[in-house]
């Protein structure tokens, strides 16, 4: 890593802070190491600030919250700065409350900020300050402590005219479709229209539209550093013609070398200097001849030689295979030994491709952005970073300053280019505040050793030129406060192995002759009271675990040294948690009396990658130690949920497809074992069922989104319970059950966030893979969620861990690293003067800078990680390949490279002989388990109440309504609601005590002779089939099923082979058609006018109309009442359950008609009464009809349809307009009936049951009664 040029002067170490006395005008940097008290110093900045304290300028005033810019990078952040800074002004408010007789002086050997800022001012002045800092701790909420994009977003909406922007502008924070549009455009554009070779080309390397936008993903941000490229017709004739150019000049001299090579080898073996079969005649005039044919043929790129020719015709082969004297030497030989790299190297037209891509994407996409009035969240930095150094950017910087005169911007050392500008040009005059009466200031606070986001975009070498532009008002904080004294000294001594090291670059590779600009500075311990204690004792601070080479000598392998480590890992760390359990490891001084124990939650342990994280929690999970995982690089859409969810949804989407469905079923998470499954394959009437259920969730989907369906799959299933081990009796939690359950439940979340911008399931579902292809793209709100915040250990990425501080931590990997690969395509890395460089290919030894910034952010990342722990750190290392190029590898043993078998001398040497650190072997693996011991029992299952506890409002349907438990739970589909009624007549048929016949078996052949009305097999299943194929005929249109009864075979015929029903197509087919086109008699009676009906001949029709009944209060004991007395001319039926109705009675009618001027409603009824015709007599019916309450049902239809009537027909009459309700039993079609119900109540009951459902008091004394 190259350091900028700077003078020794400006690269010196700073000066240690005075909270107090350091100066609140212009421009300053605060360097504060990790655990020395950074929002301490923050926050007491920030109430001199409100107090106007500065000694170092007389000009000085107070300032309120609003004009102090605090600018953080996280939400997060923001949310605890905000709080420590209002705790700090309460409490600074509290010390000036005082009266000053009561103050009491400190003792030399105390220290208080607060004490001694009193101090600095008079005591007539105390109840002022205290007024004023009470006054802006009330305030915070409204104060200017944000992240920077928000300020930003902020800054562009307030001043819109200054900054140029829109008033309206959407901030959208996913813009991967925009993205993918913009990508098919570019291909529309200049793919497209390529001829077939460049087309096949092209395809060699990218394949489409998504394959480009995958690789166009790290290039859009830097697309302004790529070098500008032609187009791709013309890129890829340019490399054609320069590679053809250069492959010219390679076989220009093969035209004679190949003969003249193959004599020279001829004459060596006729002297016998090759006596093998390896250089013998016979492959030698292949590979000769190979090479002839490619250097006469313009059109062949590589000769056809196989490996032995390419090796045994170099120098180096002939040498090898050479018996006595010299091998022949000829021009060729050396020729053919770079001929192959040469030949790889010509050149290519795939990196043009890509810049130019990149750049019309880039600026296509900005261009998108501005016509549609979007941002994304860079864009809010870019626009503002665009106006200041705009026409109008003095003036905007101005005003942007008088708005916010100081402000301070912490975690500095994670800033870029554009975030350092728009503050560097906002606060210019900050450099001359101190020597004049302005008092602007901008305060930078960071840590250059904890720069470890450049994967966000973050830049060191913008913080060092920050660092610069603060001249000599560098500072430092010096005192950690964090960490025990010997856990300070263990980390110092690590990092000054590398600092003081004559040879090195310094312990973060920045150090050259010139200077250091990021030196290891080491700082002074604060230390604590207390220690953690194991067996009276204090272990040491840093422990370092080492694992020797493999058996056979040679460096561990990455994957062994992480399954290795995880195991000594977890078996120490259960011995400590089962000592803590015991009282004899835990919190406390040594020594002493009594410990806090040592909990699972006091230990952390830092991964680097979810690989690593997925071992050391597989190795807990085995040894009962349960962990919570926690990292800000990944994405939830990586997590296996996501694949899981994508199989949910599809089959939710399509649940006719039965191989969707039957892969949905097959999922992990569902928990579906294999007899269920085969249960479900095996049993057509339980595959039904299952069908059924799966179009419930696309209904559910449809009409109240996709979180409310996918919370309604996982309960039906019980996958919480199931995950949480929360069934009583049942097995325990499913391994990382939380976990599981968290990544599901934050998916649907996304997906319910993202459905109101994407048009139907099939589209959210397309949402749902690009977003699992594109999951690195993820901001704050795919990362992962905390799953648990119980007392578990914390398993945290060292990024995420940036912060925070934990008793013990474990680095069990911190060996493992990753060097830069060429496939880590753009290759980026900085100049000596700090500039960012971009390439697209390794020339010029790239790839080398390219892996010493890797390595310099690594070091930074090992700094961050052992400083997070209070009390004691243990790491892991192990013997492993290019060990020199990790960051202990390099911090211990510099840029040597380790000899085999010399891990345990490197360790001793470096950290043997200092006190506080200990080199041990790692631990041997164990599998003792933790036994909890002061766990309480595992919670069971919920009781269940005896007595039926009602919702005060619900939604209620016919069917719920006179279950015998009144459970009010309506259907969510037509197809629902119809299996419920066709289930409920089939338990009611059977209870029956009236003479039937014996019922066909379910799915028997047609006997011969007998009607297929009567045979076709009963059941909910096969009633619901009925209700489907005539809500098929409805909405085609009853007259064209009639004239053409071919469409209709054909679904008969593909509805039927799904459940393997073959032999019922023709007879079905026959029966939709007979009930379609039979004319049939209304008789009189029942109110209903003598009328004749045929379906195929209805002009106005509606099938499956849904209807929402408003229910006040309704006693259905009061309902049942009225319908009983006005209807079947109030025949004996059994009563429903008194309950009350509040809330909605909801329902679908099968079809809804208008004949001869009046409206009629229709049921179809797949009731199988008896085995002939003769069982379908009116009396028959009538009694089916009270049995099941059929009544109740088309009285609440007809009172749906008069207040539909009311509403939307002129001049409308019930007596006049409405026909009745129509009951057609459908296997009773042929009987002198046809099967057919039908009544038309008095307007007296739907009137008063209008009454009843508004909830008329005049019903009182009725419900009462």
């Amino acid at each position: 890593m190259n350091a900028p040029n700077l003078p020794a002067t400006l690269t010196g170490a700073p000066q240690p802070l005075d909270p107090l006395r350091f100066s609140l005008t212009g421009r300053s940097l605060i360097e504060a190491s990790a655990g020395t008290g950074k929002t301490f110093t923050i926050a007491m900045l920030y109430v001199r600030l409100v107090l106007g304290h500065d000694p170092s300028n007389e000009h000085a005033r107070p300032l309120t919250p609003p004009e102090i810019l605090v600018v953080t990078f996280t939400d997060a952040a923001t949310k605890e700065l905000r709080e420590r800074i209002r705790a700090r002004l309460t409490d600074a408010a509290g010390y000036f409350q005082a009266e000053p007789q009561d103050v009491t002086p400190l003792a030399p050997d105390k220290t208080d900020l607060l004490h001694a800022l009193r101090d600095a001012y008079p005591p007539n002045q105390w109840a002022a300050c205290a007024r004023r800092l009470q006054l802006a701790a009330e305030w915070m909420d409204e104060a200017a402590v944000s992240t920077i994009h928000a300020w930003c977003n902020r800054m562009l909406r307030e001043h819109a005219f200054d900054s140029d922007s829109l008033f309206t502008q959407t901030l959208e924070t996913d813009q991967s479709e925009l993205l993918a549009e913009v990508v098919r455009d570019y291909w529309r554009t200049f793919m497209a229209p390529l001829d077939a070779a460049d087309a096949a080309t092209v395809s060699e390397w990218v394949s489409g539209p998504p394959e480009l936008q995958k690789k166009l993903r790290n290039l859009i941000d830097v697309a302004p550093l790529l070098a500008d490229a032609q187009a791709p017709a013309e890129a890829l004739q340019a490399a054609r013609d320069e590679a053809g150019r250069r492959l010219a000049e390679l076989k220009a001299p093969w035209s004679n070398w190949p003969a003249e090579m193959e004599t020279a080898l001829d004459a060596a073996r006729a002297a016998k200097q090759f006596t093998g079969r390896e250089l013998g005649a016979a492959n030698c005039k292949k590979w000769f001849a190979a090479l002839t044919e490619w250097a006469g043929d313009p059109l062949l790129t590589l000769p056809a030689l196989n490996e032995n020719g390419w090796a045994r015709l170099t120098p180096g082969g002939l040498a090898q295979y050479c018996q006595h004297g010299t091998p022949p030497s000829h021009p060729g030989f050396a020729a053919l030994e770079t001929l192959r790299a040469a030949l790889a190297a010509l050149p290519e037209a795939c990196d043009d491709l890509l810049s130019h891509a990149a750049r019309w994407v880039a600026e296509r996409f900005a261009a998108e952005q501005a016509r549609r009035a979007q941002m994304g969240f860079d864009d809010l930095l870019t626009r503002l970073d665009e106006a200041l150094n705009g026409p109008n950017g003095e003036h905007l910087a101005e005003v942007v300053r008088k708005q916010f005169p100081v402000a301070l911007i912490d975690e500095f050392q994670d800033t870029d280019p554009i975030q350092y500008r728009i503050f560097n040009t906002v606060y210019l005059q900050a450099d001359d505040a101190a020597q004049t009466e302005a008092t602007n200031a901008l305060i930078l606070i960071g840590d250059p050793k904890q720069a470890i986001y450049a994967f966000r975009g973050a830049d060191i070498f913008t913080y060092l030129a920050a660092r610069r532009s603060c001249g000599s008002r560098l500072y430092t904080l010096a005192t950690n406060f964090r960490s025990t004294n010997a856990m300070v000294a263990a980390t110092n001594h690590c990092f000054n192995i590398a600092e003081q090291r004559l040879e090195g670059a310094g312990a973060f590779l920045f150090r050259e002759r010139n200077g250091n600009p990021v030196p290891f500075i080491q700082v002074a311990a604060k230390g604590r009271e207390d220690a953690f204690v194991v067996d009276g004792q204090a272990p040491r601070a840093l422990t370092a675990w080492w694992l020797p080479a493999s058996d056979d000598g040679r460096p561990l392998s990455k994957s062994a040294y992480i399954d290795r480590m995880a195991q000594s890992c977890a078996t120490e760390m259960v011995r400590l948690l089962d000592l803590g359990q015991r009282g004899k490891a835990g919190f406390g001084a040594v020594g002493g009396a009594e410990l806090k124990p040592l909990r699972p939650g006091d230990i952390a342990v830092l991964v680097n990658n979810r690989i690593e994280a997925d071992a050391i929690r597989k190795a807990l999970a085995s040894r009962n130690v349960r962990t919570v995982y926690l990292s800000d690089k990944d994405s939830v859409f990586e997590s296996p949920q996501a694949a899981e969810l994508q199989h949910w949804l599809a089959a939710c989407a399509n649940p006719d497809d039965g191989r969707l469905v039957r892969t949905a079923l097959a999922t992990a998470t569902l928990g579906l074992g294999w007899g269920q499954l085969d249960a479900y394959y095996g049993d057509e009437m339980a595959w039904e069922a299952c069908v059924l259920q799966f179009r419930g969730y696309r209904e559910c989907w449809r009409r109240q989104g996709v979180l409310p369906m996918l919370r309604r799959l996982l309960n039906d299933f019980s996958v919480p319970a199931r995950l949480l081990g929360l069934h009583a009796g049942s097995a325990p939690r499913v391994q990382s059950g939380e976990r599981i359950l968290t990544d599901l439940l934050h998916l649907a979340e996304l997906l319910q966030q993202a459905s109101t911008m994407i048009e139907g399931e099939h589209g959210l579902i397309r949402y749902l893979v690009e977003q699992r292809g594109a999951a690195a793209e993820g901001r704050d709100a795919r990362q992962i969620r905390l799953e648990s915040d119980g007392d578990l250990v914390k398993v945290v990425t060292i990024h995420k861990s940036k912060g925070l501080e934990y008793p013990l931590v474990f680095l069990p990997f911190v060996g493992a690293h990753r060097p830069a690969d060429a496939k880590d395509m753009p290759f980026k890395w900085h100049d000596a003067d700090g500039k960012l460089l971009v390439a697209l290919a390794d020339t010029g030894g790239v790839l080398d800078k390219v892996d010493r910034e890797r390595l310099g952010e690594d070091l930074r990342k090992l700094y961050v990680a052992l400083t997070r722990a209070r009390y004691a750190t243990w790491i892991g290392i192990a013997e492993l390949k290019e060990f020199e190029r990790s960051a202990i590898g390099y911090l211990l043993n510099g840029a040597q490279i380790l000899a085999p078998g010399g891990l345990e001398q490197c360790l001793d040497d470096a950290l043997g002989e200092t006190d506080g650190i200990a080199v041990a072997p790692a631990p041997v693996s164990r599998d003792d388990r933790l036994a909890h011991r002061d766990d309480v029992s595992q919670q069971g299952e919920a009781r269940v109440s005896v007595r039926v506890l009602r919702e005060p409002w619900s939604v209620a349907s016919y069917s719920s309504l006179k279950k015998s438990h009144g459970v009010y739970i309506a259907p969510d589909t037509p197809g629902e609601e119809g299996f419920i009624e066709a289930r409920d007549a089939e338990a009611e048929l059977e209870q029956s005590d009236a003479p039937l016949s014996e019922p066909p078996p379910r799915l028997a052949v047609a006997a011969r002779g007998a009607s297929v009305l009567h045979d076709f097999p009963r059941g909910s299943d096969e009633g619901s089939f009925l209700h489907d194929l005539l809500e098929w005929a409805a909405q085609q249109g009853f007259a064209q099923v009639a004239a053409d009864a071919r469409p209709l075979r054909e679904v008969v015929a593909r509805r039927c082979s799904v459940r393997g029903w073959e032999r019922w197509i023709e007879p079905l087919t026959q029966w939709i058609q007979q009930i379609v086109t039979t004319p049939l008699l209304l008789n009189t009676g029942h109110g209903i006018e003598a009328t004749t009906i045929r379906m195929s001949a209805l002009h106005t029709s509606s099938s499956e109309m849904e209807f929402w009944l408003a229910a006040h209060r309704v006693d259905t004991a009061a309902l049942d009442r009225l319908v009983s007395e006005h209807t079947v001319g109030q025949a004996e039926r059994p009563m429903i359950e008194p309950a009350q109705l509040n809330g909605m009675l909801k329902g679908f009618m099968d079809l809804v008609f208008e004949h001869e001027g009046r409206y009629y409603v229709a049921d179809y009824k797949s009731n199988w009464l008896g085995a002939d015709d003769a069982a379908y007599t009116a009396e028959r019916i009538r009694a089916q009809i009270l049995r099941s309450r059929y009544d109740l049902q088309y009285v609440l239809y007809l009172l749906a349809l008069h207040r539909q009537l009311k509403a939307r027909l002129a001049g409308y009459d019930y007596d006049t307009h409405i026909g009745g309700a129509v009951y057609l039993f459908l296997r009773g079609l042929n009987a002198s009936t046809q099967g057919i119900f039908a009544e038309r109540p008095p307007r007296e009951l739907i009137e008063r049951l209008d009454e009843l459902f508004t909830g008329d008091g005049q019903f009182a004394d009725l419900e009462a009664a």
